[in-house]
Parts: structure tokens; sequence; C-alpha cells
């Protein structure tokens, strides 16, 4: 259980490890890797409802779709161009080493579907880490930062499903406060 108590810890660091992209935006205290990954498995669930695929799949994947970045971090996409990370299920199969093989092999078979994008739960998950980005591009925007366009437009370029691009639709729509109006003039907020 060391091993396992360990990868705890190291994904703890995800807390503390800031998206660097937003960074490049010129955005000075973005979000967290944790924060990014927590509301993309929310969503990720949501979009697998609406495509009809498994919610609790598709969450758990996105999940997991980002820990690698406790020992490879977020590479911006310019840097990208000029590094090679490891392939994230590499990383993963290293992380996992020292895990009960029964924690290890979920861990290792989530982040092996998300990469090959070959079940309609993956391709949930994916949406759902490009959608989640467009949606912080936004906030981002509404707080005043200017350099959010370019995020906002490759994030509605990678989506897939339907109701992804739908949903993108209604975000950049209404303003990321309008559910409060909804609830203090009496809705649901929905």
């Amino acid at each position: 259980m060391a091993g396992l108590a360990g990868l705890l810890y190291e994904f703890g660091l995800l807390k503390r490890y800031k998206r660097t992209g937003w960074l490049v935006a010129g955005v000075s205290s973005p979000e967290s890797v944790a924060e990014h990954s927590f509301r993309a498995a929310v969503i990720a669930g949501v979009l697998a409802v609406l495509e009809g695929a498994d919610p609790e799949r598709a969450a758990f994947m996105s999940l997991f779709h980002d820990t690698q970045e406790t020992r490879i971090t977020d590479i911006p996409y310019i840097g990208k161009r000029y590094l090679k990370a490891a392939p994230n299920t590499r990383v993963t199969a290293d992380q996992v080493r020292d895990v009960p093989e029964a924690v290890a092999g979920v861990i290792r078979d989530a982040v092996g579907e998300y990469e090959d994008r070959t079940t309609l739960e993956a391709v949930c998950a994916r949406d759902a880490d490009k959608l989640e980005c467009l949606i912080q591009a936004v906030e981002y925007r509404e707080q005043g930062h200017q350099n959010m366009q370019p995020w906002i437009d490759s994030s509605l370029a990678a989506l897939t499903t339907a109701s992804a691009k739908r949903l993108a639709d209604d975000v950049l729509a209404t303003g990321s406060l309008e559910w409060v109006s909804r609830v203090l003039n009496g809705g649901s907020g929905a």
C-alpha cells in the first residue's frame, strides 16, 4: 500500500500545478490541473448521458486524463513544438508500477482508453477536456483577460460530438453568471 499512498500524494501535486497555457495567455493566477480535471469529469459525465454512453466511465477517464502532468508538467502547445513528451500511457505505467495490480490495471485501462479514443466514452471525455477549456476561456475573458479567443477557437474546432457542439454554442451565448440571475428570479438555474 506504500506505493498507493505515494501515488495519492503524487496526484496531490495537480492541485498546485497551474495550467501553463493560461500563463501564456496572461492569466497571472490560472486554474490548477486538478481544478480543470474536476470540471472536465463533470462535463464528461454529462456529455456521455447526452450521447448515450456510460457517464461513470467517461467521468472516470477524465479524472485521470492529465495525471501524467505530475511528471511531465503541462507543456503548453508552443512548447510541444520543441519538446517530445513520453506518451501518457507510458507515464501512467510508471506512475502505477508500485500500486496494487487491481488499482494499477484500472488506471492504466482508463488512460489507455482515453488515449485510444476508440469508445464513445473516450470521445466524450476528450470533448469534455476541450469544452472545459472553452468554458474557462470564457470565464477568463469575462474577468478582463484579453487573449482568450485562440483558446476558444481551438477548443471549438476540436469538439466532435453533437452534444458538445450544442453545449459550446450555449456557453458562448450566455454569460458565466446568468444562472445566478435565473435562480434569484425564481428559476432553477438550469
